[in-house]
Order: structure tokens, then C-alpha cells, then sequence
């Protein structure tokens, strides 16, 4: 198959017909918490030299732009923990064409830096919290402090952000009795929310996700006991599916790799740390771009045509599957949140 040509008016537009115009962004694989759903609890993580240069990172940002992509989020690992990641924010907070800077964190960092994000043009943040229990908060993230990230979610909001939203990783008899106090914390708060289910991503020691799988609609059941909850058309980009609380501001979305397959109208592709691109989430379809970037220095056109034939491989779904171990063996902190 011959490879289209790129030019700095082009699309990306894969084969199902579906436009691309939502890059992820892993920048590094470390992180400042060992979430369990996320990492294993003995990690070993990516030499240097074996990863993305924030140059290189930015150069492949401003080229995707340039394919017509609007929206960037910058993920990890946790993204705030690498040196120079807040000068690498100003310079994508630039680029043309860009409509949607947004960053997704775990909050540890928040409390120091949310303001220097604001001011570098990051519009929404994406915080992590799972449980409002500082007992619990620990064991899931095994070294978190619940009260440094509730400083952190504090602060953002005194530093004016568009919007900000939490997002939940719902587990079976781990946190699922809490999805109703999340949700009126968010109300409190006044953020948005996300319930996500467990992504089966790398091998876990830590709980049986077939067993810990807890579907949105037994969240959604549970919440509707204690909140009217309006179906909404509202879309920020991502495979949520909204609901507005009556009575308050709040959107509440449902995040549903296994219960309501989004595939449909997947609009994403990521970059992971290692200068992969990731086509889809839950299958290893993927383009070496640290590859090409260093082997044609400067050259835009290449990346442009590599990035555009890419298009043609992105699968049309994934397919997860909880009673078998992980067909995907990269960890989410890898990949990107």
C-alpha cells in the first residue's frame, strides 16, 4: 500500500473514517505513587537514554498539531515529577492551532505547582483520587499522603483552571461503597468526575481483576440511590459519557472499556514515553517515531508522512478480556494515563 503524502494541511483520518485530532502524551514512566491497578509493586523503570528528550517531545507535539490535532494531554507516570516538565508545558501551551492544553496528574505536585500550570496554559486538569479514606488512600496507592493531594486539588482551584475533574478507578470491594462520597466531594468542590473501569494494562500482584471488575452501570445503579443524574451530550474530547447532577454543576462521566466499548468514535492516539505511537489503548498496533525523529534530524516531512501511514493500522476496537491474563503487558504508567 502506497503511503499518503503529508503536508501541513492534512488530517489524520484512519481507515474506519474516523479524524484523530487527540494526542496523550506519556512523558516519563516514573511516579511519586505505586497505585496498584497501575504498577506493579517492584518496578523497574526506563533508562534515560531509552526515552523521549523533552526536545524530541516537542518537536512531535507541534508536528501533530500541524496534522490538525487541537488537544494535548500531557500524562506520566506522574508528568510533574520530571525535571523540566513545566518548561516543556509554556512551549506546547504556544503552539499554534493548539485549542486544549490539559494535564493529568496524581496531585502530589499540585500544591507548588498549579498556579506556574495555569500560567503556562494548561486549561483542565485530570487529578487522580480514588478514595477519600487516608487508610485506604494508602493502600491503593501504597505510599500516597490523601491530605498532600486534597492540598494540591485546593490549590488548582484557587488558581482558576477552565475546569477540573477527578478521576475514580472504581474496584470491587476495594472502593466501590465510595463512589457515592466521591461524587458529593466533587459536588462540594465543585469539580467534575469520572468513574473509570480497571483497564487491564500489565501484570498486577496486588488483586484479581476479574474480581475486582465493578461495572458503570452498578456504579451509576449506586449512585442514583442518593443523586437525579441527567444524561448530557457534553463531550470534552475523551471517551466519557456524561451526566449532569440536578442541582448542581457537576458532570459525572462513565469511563467503560469493558461494559460500553467507545471504539466507535475513538479519536485518540498516544505517544508513549519510549517515542511509540500507540494507536489504540488496548492493542499493540504502534509506529516507532523516536525511530524516525532520529534518524532524519530536522526533517518534518518524514515524521508527517510516518505519522499519516499510521493512520492506516489503527485498529477498529480493542478487545479486554478479565479472565485471561493481560494481552498488553506495558504497564499504564508506560502508556499514559
Amino acid at each position: 500500500m502506497s503511503q499518503p503524502a503529508a503536508s501541513d494541511n492534512s488530517m489524520l483520518i484512519d481507515r474506519f473514517g474516523r479524524r484523530v485530532d487527540y494526542l496523550r502524551i506519556s512523558i516519563t514512566d516514573r511516579c511519586d505513587f505505586r497505585c496498584i491497578y497501575c504498577m506493579a509493586e517492584d518496578m523497574t523503570f526506563l533508562p534515560r537514554a531509552q526515552i523521549l528528550t523533552l526536545e524530541e517531545i516537542f518537536t512531535l507535539a507541534r508536528v501533530f498539531t500541524e496534522l490538525g490535532v487541537n488537544k494535548i494531554r500531557v500524562t506520566g507516570g506522574e508528568p510533574l515529577v520530571r525535571k523540566g516538565a513545566l518548561g516543556l508545558l509554556r512551549r506546547l501551551g504556544r503552539l499554534p492551532g493548539l485549542r486544549n492544553l490539559v494535564l493529568t496528574t496524581n496531585g502530589s505536585q499540585l500544591e507548588n505547582a498549579a498556579g506556574a500550570l495555569r500560567d503556562a496554559g494548561v486549561r483542565r486538569l485530570n487529578i487522580s483520587l480514588d478514595t477519600l479514606q487516608a487508610d485506604k488512600f494508602r493502600q491503593l496507592t501504597r505510599v500516597g499522603d490523601l491530605q498532600q493531594v486534597l492540598r494540591g486539588i485546593d490549590a488548582a482551584r484557587q488558581a482558576g483552571f477552565e475546569r477540573l475533574k477527578i478521576n475514580a478507578v472504581i474496584l470491587k470491594n476495594r472502593n466501590h461503597r465510595e463512589v457515592g462520597d466521591l461524587l458529593q466531594f466533587a459536588i462540594d468542590q465543585g469539580l467534575d468526575i469520572s468513574f473509570i473501569e480497571e483497564m487491564p494494562l500489565g501484570l498486577v500482584n496486588a488483586h484479581d481483576r476479574a474480581e475486582a471488575y465493578y461495572s458503570s452501570d452498578a456504579i451509576k445503579q449506586d449512585l442514583e440511590r442518593r443523586f437525579a443524574l441527567l444524561a448530557t451530550p457534553e463531550q470534552t474530547g475523551g471517551p466519557s459519557r456524561y451526566h449532569r447532577v440536578v442541582g448542581s454543576d457537576t458532570r459525572v462521566g462513565f469511563i467503560s472499556p469493558h461494559s460500553h466499548n467507545f471504539c466507535a468514535t475513538c479519536n485518540r492516539v498516544r505517544l508513549t514515553v519510549e517515542g511509540r505511537l500507540l494507536l489504540c489503548l488496548g492493542n499493540e498496533h504502534s509506529v516507532d517515531l523516536k525511530r524516525v525523529l532520529r534518524a532524519n534530524p530536522g526533517d518534518d516531512q518524514v515524521l508527517k508522512q510516518a505519522i499519516v501511514a499510521a493512520m492506516q493500522i489503527k485498529p477498529e476496537r480493542h478487545e479486554f478480556n478479565l479472565r485471561e491474563q493481560p494481552v498488553i503487558l506495558r504497564h499504564m504508567n508506560v502508556t499514559g494515563g
